[in-house]
C-alpha cells in the first residue's frame, strides 16, 4: 500500500510539473483552470463537464487526480493548482485547523452518503460482542462515521463530542464492547473482508464496487456535501465562477443521477 501510495503521489507530481505547477496559481482568465480531484466520483463528474460543457462555456479545464486527501489542499494552498473538488466543508475546516492554508469554499456539488458495509452481518444489531469495526482516521470523517454508528444503535456518543475528539473520548456507551480500528480512507473497503463492519467513504465504496450497505447516512440536512474550493485571490476569477455554474447545472445533476443511480452519489440540494 505504501509503494502504491508513493507511486500515486509521484505520478501526480509529474502531472503538476507538466502543467506548470510550482508555486504560482495563474490569474490569467484565458489560462487553463487546473483542478485537483479524487478520481471517483469527482474526477468522473469533472471529466463530464470538460467533455460536454466546458468548451461551449469558453472554459479550458485541466484535471489532476489524487488518491489521498491531503495533497489537493496543499496544491491549491501552494499555488500549484487553482482549485480542488474532493472534500466537504467539515473536512476543509479541520484541515485548516491542523495544517493551515487560506481557502474559500465556493459551493456544494454533490453528496456521497457515508455507509456501513459488512460481509458478516445484515444489520448492526447482529454485530457480536467484542467485534471490530473500522472507520476513517481523518477527524472529520471519523466523527461522521461515529454519528452513523450511533444512528444505527451500536454506540452512544457523549453530548460534547465533536470533530477532533479522540475516538475513545467521544463514546459514552459501547454496550457490545466494540473494538474500533481507524484506517486511512482508501484502506477501508479492503477491511470489509476482515472486520465485522466498516464505515466507508462514498468515493472509495464506488471505486471498490461495494454493494448492499448495512446502513446509509441520511441526505436530509446533511452538511457533508462535496464542493469546489479555491483561494481568496481566485474567488472571483471568471473561470472559477464559470466552473461553479457548470457543476451545479441541470446537465451535471442528470449525469450524476444516471451514472450513480441516485444512491451512492446524489446532487447537492
Amino acid at each position: 500500500m505504501r509503494l502504491r501510495f508513493a507511486a500515486l503521489v509521484a505520478a501526480a507530481g509529474v502531472v503538476l510539473a507538466a502543467c506548470g505547477g510550482g508555486g504560482q496559481a495563474s490569474t490569467d482568465p484565458n489560462a487553463p483552470l487546473r483542478v485537483a480531484v479524487s478520481p471517483t466520483p469527482h474526477g468522473e463528474i469533472l471529466q463530464y463537464v470538460k467533455d460536454n460543457l466546458a468548451k461551449q462555456a469558453g472554459l479550458d479545464i485541466e484535471i489532476v487526480k489524487f488518491d489521498d486527501y491531503n495533497r489537493p489542499n496543499e496544491a491549491v494552498a501552494h499555488g500549484e493548482l487553482e482549485a480542488n473538488y474532493f472534500q466537504h466543508q467539515p473536512y476543509l475546516e479541520e484541515y485548516r485547523k491542523q495544517r493551515g492554508g487560506d481557502f474559500v469554499w465556493i459551493q456544494a456539488v454533490h453528496l456521497e452518503p457515508l455507509a456501513v458495509y459488512s460481509n458478516k452481518v445484515k444489520s448492526l444489531q447482529e454485530v457480536q460482542d467484542g467485534a471490530t469495526v473500522t472507520l476513517s482516521n481523518d477527524p472529520a470523517n471519523q466523527f461522521r462515521g461515529l454519528k452513523l454508528l450511533e444512528q444505527g444503535g451500536l454506540i452512544k456518543l457523549k453530548p460534547e463530542a465533536a470533530v477532533g475528539t479522540r475516538l475513545e473520548s467521544a463514546i459514552a456507551e459501547n454496550p457490545k464492547n466494540i473494538k474500533f480500528k481507524d484506517l486511512s480512507p482508501d484502506q477501508l473497503p479492503r477491511s470489509v473482508d476482515d472486520a465485522a463492519a466498516a464505515v466507508v467513504n462514498g468515493n472509495y465504496a464506488i471505486k471498490a464496487n461495494l454493494q448492499n450497505p448495512v446502513l446509509v447516512e441520511s441526505p436530509e440536512n446533511n452538511p457533508y456535501a462535496n464542493g469546489l474550493v479555491t483561494t481568496p485571490a481566485l474567488e472571483k476569477d471568471p473561470r472559477i465562477q464559470k466552473l461553479a455554474e457548470l457543476l451545479r447545472s441541470q446537465q451535471v445533476k442528470d449525469f450524476i443521477n444516471q451514472k450513480y443511480g441516485g444512491v451512492a452519489v446524489i446532487p447537492a440540494a
